[in-house]
């Protein structure tokens, strides 16, 4: 079944694009209620900032774990299926995080959040770009929209309930209800059937693969996990550095520090909002290239020349040049010829996840030994990095 692009998509394509769309609400508002606890966690366990920092990285250590058991659980299951499945597993895992009363024990299901969260990601993305193919234009971008809008609204739910002093077992309770609730009911209007279908054409003729060399496969998949890689340091760098940077180095307040991330976050919403109109009319290779050029000029003059106004805009560019660029390796990696359905989402989802893991210890040991200034530079050096790999991007589809 294929979509008539004259008349455009059916209604069955879109209640599964709306069905997709909740779907990427929870994912980034079951998360981001817990992380305004994390305080609150600290002290009640009474942890050391050491024991604090090992507890937290369970969270990518689990996505680590498990991420590979994605792509065997959607051929067997179906995308819809996984996606909703480890979306109810993973609240019960931020709950349990809530709940624990040792730091054992917070570390152990924040590890069981992790891996269910990993595998969600890669379910969602799957069945988006399953109905990205019915639709045939990209919407993938936003799809990671509404996920950023989920992180908002999660947010801004903990922070209601932590000035309701309700207390965090209940709130997370709450949480994972409401958002499992909504997961099973987009379930009943997400695509039937498994993630075997072949792409078409709009006359209906599956297109078949090209037939490539393995050596070539391998070398496309690196370059993806690298653009991915690289889109998640420049985030980390906003999450973990940008209000230490302007507080420590630049000596902003603490109101004025905050704006780094906020920025951010505000440009790459933005970036993913435009960011299906973009690819449509120029390509994902056009796009990620001039994203690449936009995240290192903009941070590199930013760093160059330290100013609190210029390093808000910095981050702000360096969102909104990688805004598109995970979903872009994404979508590449779910299309490799050769590979079983769901594989290189897979692999693109996981290894992508060591930016996470690895980025804050390296950024905080050249900060360390020369300065945070110095540690920074990541951003610029991810931004050339897309710049170089961008070629295995797809140019603008007739």
């Amino acid at each position: 079944m294929t979509v008539d692009v004259l008349r455009g998509p059916a209604r069955a394509e879109r209640r599964a694009r709306v069905a997709v769309a909740v779907l990427f609400f929870t994912n980034g508002a079951l998360f981001a209620n817990l992380l305004p606890r994390y305080p609150q966690i600290k002290a009640d366990l009474q942890m050391g900032n050491a024991a604090y920092g090992l507890a937290v990285a369970a969270f990518p250590a689990g996505a680590i774990a498990a991420g590979l058991a994605a792509g065997i659980l959607i051929r067997r299951l179906g995308s819809a299926r996984v996606a909703v499945a480890s979306t109810l597993l993973t609240g019960a895992g931020i709950l349990a995080a809530a709940l624990a009363d040792s730091v054992v024990l917070f570390a152990g299901a924040l590890f069981w959040a992790g891996a269910m969260d990993a595998i969600t990601d890669v379910a969602q993305n799957a069945h988006g770009l399953r109905v990205q193919r019915r639709y045939g234009r990209s919407i993938i971008n936003s799809f990671h929209a509404i996920w950023s809008i989920g992180a908002v609204t999660g947010g801004s739910m903990a922070a209601g309930a932590i000035a309701l002093d309700l207390h965090r077992g209940a709130h997370l309770a709450i949480s994972a209800v409401v958002f499992a609730a909504a997961a099973c009911v987009a379930l009943r209007f997400c695509l039937p059937g498994l993630d075997t279908e072949p792409v078409a054409d709009a006359d209906d003729e599956p297109r078949p693969a090209p037939r490539i060399p393995g050596s070539r496969t391998a070398y496309v998949l690196a370059a993806l996990v690298l653009i991915a890689t690289a889109s998640t340091l420049v985030e980390d760098a906003g999450n973990s550095w940008a209000a230490l940077y302007l507080s420590g180095s630049l000596h902003a307040s603490a109101a004025l520090a905050a704006s780094g991330y906020i920025a951010l976050v505000g440009a790459q919403f933005v970036g993913r909002l435009a960011g299906d109109r973009l690819v449509d009319r120029f390509g994902q290779r056009a796009v990620a290239r001039t994203g690449g050029l936009i995240a290192a000029a903009g941070m590199g003059i930013a760093l160059a020349v330290p100013t609190v106004p210029g390093t808000v805009l910095g981050f702000a560019a360096a969102g909104l040049g990688v805004a598109t660029l995970v979903p872009a390796a994404m979508h590449e990696a779910d299309e490799l010829p050769g590979l079983k359905p769901g594989s290189g989402l897979t692999l693109v989802s996981w290894l992508m996840r060591l930016g996470f893991l690895l980025s804050p210890p390296v950024v905080g040991l050249v900060a360390d030994a020369a300065s945070l200034r110095v540690g920074l530079l990541v951003v610029p050096l991810a931004g050339i990095l897309v710049l170089s790999l961008a070629g295995v991007l797809q140019t603008r589809r007739r």
